[in-house]
Parts: structure tokens; sequence; C-alpha cells
């Protein structure tokens, strides 16, 4: 089977956006799923989400609760798992 004939009939995706924003500067943007990091912890406190805010360039860290860790793992968005100390 040739690439052609295996990809056949399949479209172009679009990348994905997601909507932010930056509680420093206030701004509201669209970022890629590459802009952004997912980090999975333990528990509620240990989850969360991060990004660079490209408008004024702070780091922003935001909880992230089971559906947003459902949409940005679905988005593409690059994942830590964090693993509990003992």
């Amino acid at each position: 089977m040739s690439a052609a004939s295996a990809f056949a009939g399949m479209r172009r995706v679009s990348p994905v956006l997601f909507k932010a924003g930056c509680p420093d500067c206030r701004g509201r943007f669209e970022l890629a799923a590459s802009a952004l990091r997912l980090a999975i912890g333990a528990t509620s406190r240990t989850t969360f989400y991060s990004f660079t805010c490209p408008e004024c360039g702070s780091a922003v860290r935001k909880p992230a609760g089971e559906r947003v860790v459902e949409l940005l793992t679905g988005g593409g968005v690059r994942t830590l798992r964090l693993h509990p100390t003992v």
C-alpha cells in the first residue's frame, strides 16, 4: 500500500487553539497546544496548566480540573505526570 492510498480521503485538520487569559496584564488571546504545558499530579492542587503570556511575558499557572485536563490532552498539549513523594 502506498502512502497516498493510505491517506486517501483524509482531510487536513486545523491546529487546535485554546482561549486563555493573563491575570497580570488582563490580556485575552488564543494559544496553540505547543504553547501550553499540563502537569498532572496526585491531587487537584498539583494538577495545573501553564504558559507564558504572549503580551506581557509573565509565567502563568492555572489549576486544571478534570474537564480542562481532558480538553488539553485531547488537543495535543504536552503533559507531565507528577509522581507523589513518599
